[in-house]
């Protein structure tokens, strides 16, 4: 913590903007060295997605119907998208269970006293988790290649879907960011988080076709932003996808997606850094 203290006392003079950027980027710094102290915390992070691989693949592999085909192998490429977006949105209860912590143990008042960024500290802590959310994809990919999920697309479309599913979890992290400001304890925004975050990704496409589900789920599925995340990640690896839909998000995933992402982090980074001010005045 002296560390950080340090850094952002002795920041070079600049515009608001550039102060807090910089500020972000010390407290993201701190983050990141905390994550490296306590290994397990990535260790578990990583254990989930894996067994959801594992698990979805091998035990529903070859019941599920998909353009007709209940290959398993077919199966495994619809299902990695799916994968790797409730990888990136699920850490939005680590976010949240964070944030949570740092207020309930008095870190956030400790940084009030240091001539910083208010929204520092929060965009810190995102900036932070997203790194380690990239890490979680890239071990997440490498298993995935191991079941036999494949590409079909060239090296751009591909990268462009993971940059895709980063800047989804971004997003998300900001409604964690807001729920943690919200709680009392890091225990209620576990449970917080997880919550909406189940009918989110179960609701959608992640897994199923939703051409499947009643019209008027369907309609709720079309129209997630996770579905359109999935979709998009499903068009750019060049994986099978769902079956026709009229919905403008199906029809134009990639830039629902980013829509979808933008307006996410606008929303939600206003209302936590609002919540914040209050919450540490």
């Amino acid at each position: 913590m002296s560390a950080v203290t340090e850094a952002v006392r002795t920041v070079a003079p600049g515009g608001s903007l550039g102060q807090s950027v910089r500020d972000s980027l010390v407290v993201a710094r701190r983050n990141l060295i905390r994550m490296t102290r306590i290994p397990e915390m990535v260790i578990f992070g990583l254990i989930q997605p894996i067994m959801f691989v594992v698990l979805f693949s091998y035990v529903f592999g070859g019941s599920m119907n998909i353009g007709g085909s209940t290959d398993s192998g077919t199966y495994r490429e619809f299902l990695m998208a799916g994968i790797f977006a409730q990888t990136v949105t699920f850490a939005t209860a680590g976010a949240g269970a964070g944030i949570a912590d740092d207020m309930h143990k008095g870190l956030i008042d400790r940084f009030r006293s240091l001539p910083m960024a208010r929204g520092a500290v929060l965009t810190g802590r995102t900036l932070a988790d997203l790194v380690q959310t990239a890490l979680t994809l890239f071990v997440l990919a490498v298993v995935a290649l191991l079941v036999g999920w494949r590409t079909h697309t060239n090296v751009g479309e591909v990268l462009g879907a993971f940059g895709l599913l980063l800047l989804a979890g971004y997003a998300f992290t900001w409604i964690g960011a807001l729920i943690g400001l919200s709680v009392r304890t890091p225990e209620a925004a576990t449970s917080g988080g997880l919550i909406w975050l189940f009918p989110v990704t179960f609701v959608s496409n992640a897994f199923v076709d939703s051409s499947r589900m009643t019209p008027w789920l369907r309609h709720v599925a079309d129209w997630n932003p996770f579905s359109a995340t999935v979709q998009a990640c499903r068009e750019l690896f060049g994986n099978p996808g769902v079956s026709p839909s009229d919905a403008w998000p199906m029809q134009h995933p990639v830039w629902a997606s980013l829509i979808y992402s933008v307006l996410i982090i606008v929303v939600f980074r206003t209302l936590a850094v609002r919540k914040y001010r209050s919450a540490t005045a």
